[in-house]
């Protein structure tokens, strides 16, 4: 990385036509400025067209990599607009996208907080990855653990107090709490740990549901939709008026002219009885549980918004910090459930997409 001085206040350009996307390009081909900087030629690139590969011959950035400097400058912009440190922004300026990745899944206060922490205990990635999961739960779950502050220190400890508690092995429930120990801030947290040390009553350990994923696997099932002009009787206006409409992929979206848009799905049974179902996309590195394999595509996850009563083997839609997001909750929560999770939906693998329309390939 070649070095620069720290820009704490760095604010991501306006993407405009008039882009000069050859800079870009050179800047990330040389590896000229902040990671920050990086992440930030890579999202304007792609929003003036180009698209991973492109980038990635152009530039020698790899999809991977291209996809966690833009996540990650995304959530340093963040950390900037909350309540840093210079210390904080100034570090990250230089280094750890890799870091802050990790930190995608929290809001802008807990990101602000789990970078701290990072910093002053100087964790590496994977430590990282454990402080943003902790963070996570205790704020989705908070009240029901007494003692536990909201400090994020206090966070980390009651994350792994409640392991240990799940923990038979004697020698990896200490270990456990000696990592809770590590972080802990309050003298009330702090007493909850030690009362593990000698009360090695187990709790019964609760594992996430698998998520309901499915996959489409076969042609016949790939949608074809179509607007719909009305019912007869029409005229001729009411056939101009239809825009048109060309379908998105990977699963056939029609965006049109107006208000909303749609997509079609086969009609599986746990479709068919959800009483108002939504669709929801997203990238599949967002979801509450990773899906198998490493590469992040974009799926449908189906709202059932009739189904708000809460049940331990569901994943349910809430809303947290006026953002919506998809969790599982081992206990009723406090904060409304807006919709159960039906089903989570893969697009189908197509080794050839050329091959779709050669006829005599496909048959053979």
């Amino acid at each position: 990385m070649t070095e620069t001085s720290p820009n704490p206040k760095f604010t991501p350009p306006m993407v405009e036509s008039n882009v000069d996307q050859q800079a870009l390009t050179g800047q990330l081909r040389r590896k000229e400025g902040s990671w920050v900087e990086w992440g930030q030629a890579c999202a304007t690139l792609q929003k003036c067209g180009k698209n991973s590969g492109e980038i990635f011959e152009d530039t020698g950035f790899e999809p991977v990599q291209q996809n966690q400097v833009i996540v990650a400058s995304q959530v340093y912009q963040s950390m900037v607009k909350g309540e840093t440190s210079e210390k904080v922004r100034s570090h990250f300026w230089q280094k750890g996208s890799d870091i802050l990745y990790e930190l995608r899944i929290l809001t802008q206060p807990l990101r602000v907080a789990a970078a701290a922490l990072i910093l002053e205990y100087n964790l590496d990635a994977d430590e990282a990855r454990n402080i943003a999961r902790a963070l996570k739960d205790f704020s989705l779950l908070r009240g029901i653990e007494s003692g536990f502050s909201t400090d994020a220190g206090d966070m980390v400890a009651y994350y792994f107090a409640k392991l240990a508690r799940q923990q038979k092995d004697i020698q990896e429930r200490s270990r456990l709490i000696a990592k809770g120990l590590k972080f802990v801030k309050s003298a009330a947290a702090r007493s909850e740990l030690e009362q593990l040390l000698t009360d090695f009553t187990v709790s019964s350990l609760k594992t996430a549901p698998r998520l309901p994923v499915y996959r489409l696997e076969e042609s016949e099932e790939l949608p074809c939709i179509m607007p719909v002009v009305g019912r007869l009787p029409l005229n001729r206006e009411d056939l101009q008026a239809v825009p048109l409409c060309e379908a998105i992929e990977p699963f056939g979206m029609i965006k049109f002219t107006g208000s909303g848009a749609s997509l079609a799905l086969p009609g599986w049974q746990v479709v068919r009885n959800s009483e108002d179902p939504v669709v929801i996309l997203c990238p599949s590195d967002q979801l509450p549980t990773p899906l198998p394999g490493c590469q992040v595509e974009e799926v449908v996850a189906v709202i059932d918004r009739a189904a708000r009563t809460w049940q331990a083997d569901s994943y349910f839609l809430v809303e947290v910090e006026g953002q919506l997001e998809l969790q599982w909750f081992e206990e009723k929560p406090e904060a409304p459930l807006l919709g159960r999770v039906v089903l989570i939906l893969r697009p189908k693998r197509i080794v050839d997409e050329n091959q779709m329309t050669d006829i005599w390939q496909v048959e053979e």
